[in-house]
């Protein structure tokens, strides 16, 4: 049976999708605001039974963020620069913000908020996401897209996050090894069983090139802890 204590919700796919749906559907900002009420009542009648608002956080990202000066090999998120943004996206996010109570993060992304909010809360916490990135984080997950439930333990997420460093995420502009998907990530590391082996793992795919792992490490992992910066286990 599912127990869910506490739901943290990615107000920033939220707005994004009702923004962009607004946009192609030619709706007015009353309908826009309607459509992200409307989702985020929906998540929370998927993940809690009586939600009220200590049930829930609705979390989105400032402008800035500390991985835009660790990324060395390519620029972080390079790959968005320059494409148009729906026109009601900022009027959605204040929607948010006002009506929903949503926290913007500051130096950091929403996703390192609600890492930090999970690991405060426990496995019993629910993220409310289709940002496969969550997937590092030890409890429930719900795509509310797909609407897809999935509990993920600590080794996996650990696993994931491991698997994340050998493929990059092209999303983000972070590079990853040459030919290496999802499928080849997971046999390259379905032997490992503590995390000092699926380090070791990743060292020796990237030849041995210790910035390297380090630089996506840090550009992937969700901060547990305010400032926090990925370190390998290797002593």
């Amino acid at each position: 049976m599912r127990y869910i204590s506490k739901v943290f919700i990615d107000g920033d796919i939220v707005v994004y999708r009702m923004a962009a749906s607004a946009e192609a559907n030619h709706h007015t900002e009353a309908e826009a605001k309607a459509n992200v009420d409307g989702l985020l009542e929906y998540i929370l009648e998927e993940t809690l039974v009586f939600p009220d608002p200590s049930d829930y956080q609705v979390f989105l990202s400032g402008s800035e963020n500390f991985r835009y000066d660790i990324a060395k090999a390519a620029p972080y998120k390079a790959n968005r620069s320059g494409k148009p943004k729906p026109a009601f996206l900022p009027l959605l996010r204040e929607h948010a913000v006002q009506s929903w109570g949503a926290i913007v993060s500051e130096g950091e992304e929403a996703d390192d908020l609600i890492a930090k909010a999970v690991t405060q809360e426990g496995p019993t916490a629910c993220v409310a996401s289709v940002d496969k990135d969550m997937l590092q984080l030890n409890c429930w997950h719900f795509n509310f897209v797909k609407r897809e439930w999935k509990f993920v333990d600590d080794f996996d997420g650990l696993t994931f996050f491991y698997q994340q460093i050998l493929m990059g995420d092209s999303a983000d502009n972070i590079l990853g090894l040459d030919g290496v998907g999802p499928k080849t990530a997971q046999k390259m590391l379905k032997d490992c069983t503590t995390e000092r082996e699926l380090y070791d793992v990743c060292l020796k795919a990237y030849g041995g090139c210790k910035d390297r792992v380090v630089e996506n490490g840090r550009l992937l992992w969700l901060r547990r802890e305010s400032g926090e910066l990925w370190e390998p286990p290797d002593g």
